[in-house]
């Protein structure tokens, strides 16, 4: 049963951490395979569960050293029609995968939340297409009615919100914002940008938000922005307005390469963990309302951990 869904309490003033890139972690650290980047796949076998269930205990547990609310964010990122069936899920298999994923959730809630760490379910939607490039642009219509199933699905759960993750085009945003809406979802949307601080569609960011706000009467509880690193984008915050109360969230890159330079890179880019935290602790002082901080591609737990250090003391209680 959902426990948040009504009072999501990363809306308040308290620091709530997420985790770093699951795909980097279980790929790299542990030395699984993760067809299209499908986390969710895992779940098929036991030694694959208890390699997710390892994952979100590590960033449970930093929750709980730091006294930090915690989100936690399913690895659904690929169960969408596409790439399910890509994988070989019929709908109902992949329906079945997306409940699985925020039961696990549950079992880490159960485990680890106090008073002091409160901690959000999100299910994770992602696009359609590929994560860096609008290359399956639909129109708001055909996104609402693509992702439709799996946002039904989270809201027949125990997700206490969805967050759709790596969103490089407004149409998809709006389309999954419209689904969640059908069914009194909470949702965060959370776009990628460029090195540029644009979306991959070259669209301003502040453009994007305010165009979905518009479209959607402002239904998405909050922004985020995920996949760049805080370079890539730190001047469009620094520019300041309204519109930036709206992100509560960073997901970012540890690379500062661009995304074509990650493609074709042949080595792993793990970043500077320490570094990455300060900049988070100096796009705080810009974007007043966050409250939402993880890691995207090439973070993992040492990342979390030094923006938690980093951050921490800028905030109140999660509570």
């Amino acid at each position: 049963m959902a426990k948040y869904r009504n009072k999501l309490p990363q809306l308040g003033d308290g620091l709530y951490i997420t985790d770093g890139g699951v795909e980097t972690t279980l790929i790299f650290h542990e030395g699984l395979e993760l067809p299209d980047f499908a986390a969710f796949h895992l779940l098929k076998t036991p030694e694959g569960e208890a390699a997710l269930r390892k994952y979100f205990r590590t960033y449970a547990e930093i929750a709980k050293r730091f006294g930090t609310g915690l989100i936690l964010e399913s690895a659904t990122w690929r169960a969408n029609a596409d790439w399910g069936t890509r994988l070989g899920y019929m709908p109902e298999a992949l329906a079945n995968a997306n409940c699985r994923a925020i039961h696990l959730l549950e079992e880490i809630r159960d485990e680890y939340e106090t008073d002091q760490t409160p901690m959000v379910i999100s299910g994770c939607l992602g696009p359609r297409g590929d994560g860096y490039v609008p290359d399956r642009a639909m129109s708001e219509q055909e996104a609402e009615t693509y992702h439709q199933a799996q946002v039904e699905t989270l809201a027949g759960s125990a997700a206490d919100m969805v967050c759709a993750i790596t969103m490089n085009y407004v149409e998809e945003a709006r389309g999954i914002v419209r689904a969640a809406q059908q069914v009194d979802m909470p949702v965060a949307i959370s776009f990628t940008v460029e090195t540029d601080g644009n979306l991959p569609s070259g669209q301003s960011l502040k453009t994007a938000i305010e165009q979905v706000d518009e479209a959607t009467s402002g239904y998405p509880c909050y922004y985020m922005i995920n996949c760049a690193h805080p370079t890539h984008f730190d001047h469009v915050v620094a520019e300041g307005g309204l519109w930036l109360d709206r992100i509560r969230g960073l997901r970012a890159n540890a690379s500062h390469k661009s995304h074509a330079e990650l493609n074709e890179s042949p080595e792993f880019d793990s970043g500077n963990p320490v570094e990455l935290g300060a900049q988070y602790a100096r796009l705080k002082e810009r974007l007043a309302r966050l409250t939402v901080m993880g890691g995207c591609c090439g973070t993992d737990h040492r990342h979390v951990e030094q923006i938690a250090e980093a951050c921490s003391p800028l905030f109140r209680t999660a509570t």
